[in-house]
C-alpha cells in the first residue's frame, strides 16, 4: 500500500434518477462523469447547471431549492457515512432485482480498504462488512 487514502464521492443526477459513487481516481481517469451526467468533464457540469433548464428543474425539485441556490455540490460532493449506507442499500436492491451486473456485494470491500469521507478516514472491517471510523493517530 502506498499510504494514499482515496476519497469517495457521491454523484447524483436527479434528471435521470441516477446515483453513483466513485473514487477520486475514477473521476479523473474513467468516464464516470459522462455516465452519470452525459458530459465529458466536471467543467461541463457548470454549463449544464447554468443553461440546461430540465436539469435545473430536476435539481430544484429533488432538493427543494430555488434555481439561485443550485451549486455543484448539490450533484457531486465527498460522500458521507450516511451516503455509504445508502450505497450498501442500492447494492442490495440491485442484487434482488437483478438490475445491474456487478462484482460488488454487501460483503465485499467496494473501494480501497482505507477511504476518506466527509466525517474523516474510514477503514474496511471484514468481520462486519462495513467501514469504521479510524481514530486520529491510529
Amino acid at each position: 500500500m502506498d499510504g494514499s487514502i482515496e476519497t469517495v464521492y457521491f454523484l447524483e443526477n436527479p434528471e435521470r434518477n441516477m446515483i453513483k459513487f466513485a473514487t477520486g481516481k475514477q473521476l479523473r481517469y474513467e468516464d464516470v462523469i459522462k455516465e452519470v451526467f452525459g458530459v465529458a468533464s466536471i467543467n461541463d457540469l457548470h454549463m449544464m447547471i447554468q443553461f440546461n433548464k430540465g436539469f435545473q428543474t430536476s435539481i430544484c425539485n429533488c432538493h427543494g431549492i430555488s434555481e439561485k441556490s443550485i451549486t455543484l455540490d448539490r450533484i457531486i460532493r465527498i460522500a458521507s457515512k450516511t451516503d455509504l449506507l445508502r450505497f450498501k442499500q442500492l447494492i442490495l436492491e440491485q442484487m434482488t432485482t437483478g438490475e445491474e451486473e456487478s462484482n460488488i456485494t454487501p460483503s465485499t470491500c467496494p473501494f480501497d480498504h482505507r477511504i476518506k469521507l466527509q466525517e474523516g478516514i474510514f477503514q474496511w472491517d471484514d468481520t462486519n462488512f462495513s467501514y469504521n471510523a479510524v481514530k486520529p493517530g491510529a
